[in-house]
């Protein structure tokens, strides 16, 4: 069993995926610690904490798409008390000369915060802004669906037999839709 360390601050560089995280520990002057591959999972990120907390104090971490993949793992970090920050993900044409690998993305996120260059606080997604963005989202694939839905009824009237042709297709929607309710 490792050492627990309390005076060890570390922090903590993530690359997110859909079914795992890859992370990676440096120490303060930069030295790289380990690496770990978890899944996405309460679970997982329960494994990852205590990954962290065996080599030392972890202090920080940067984590390439709280939005999106991390989102999971940076409430959970922040919960724990851990303050964490969005790294950007890397420039495509810098990662085309350096190499690309997972174990090297999260490494250069944990680099970023160490650095001090990333110091974006991720969104929190909740509250009423998150609520909002809810209710749009919800808006926007309605409208989408009544559209989709009216051209569709539109579509096949250009083909059906006259007698509906002329009693349901007319210029104003609302009236074409109570037309073909009334069929």
């Amino acid at each position: 069993m490792t050492k627990i360390h309390t005076t060890n601050p570390l922090t903590l560089g993530v690359d997110t995926h859909l079914d795992k995280h890859v992370a990676v520990l440096l120490n303060a002057m930069g030295k790289h610690i380990d690496t770990a591959e978890f899944p996405v999972c309460e679970k997982g990120y329960q494994e990852l904490l205590a990954w962290c907390r065996s080599f030392g104090q972890l202090t920080e971490a940067g984590i390439e798409g709280t939005g999106s993949y991390g989102a999971g793992l940076c409430r959970f970090l922040e919960k724990s008390n851990v303050c964490v920050y969005e790294v950007n993900r890397p420039n495509r044409a810098k990662r085309r000369l350096v190499g690309k690998s997972d174990t090297i993305d999260a490494e250069n996120a944990a680099r970023s915060v160490l650095a001090k260059e990333s110091t974006a606080i991720p969104k929190s997604h909740d509250g009423k802004v998150e609520a909002l963005r809810y209710f749009m989202v919800v808006r926007r694939s309605t409208v989408k669906s009544r559209t989709q839905t009216v051209n569709q009824i539109r579509a096949l009237l250009v083909t059906a037999p006259d007698c509906i042709k002329r009693a349901c297709y007319v210029p104003s929607t609302f009236q074409c839709i109570q037309a073909c309710l009334s069929l």
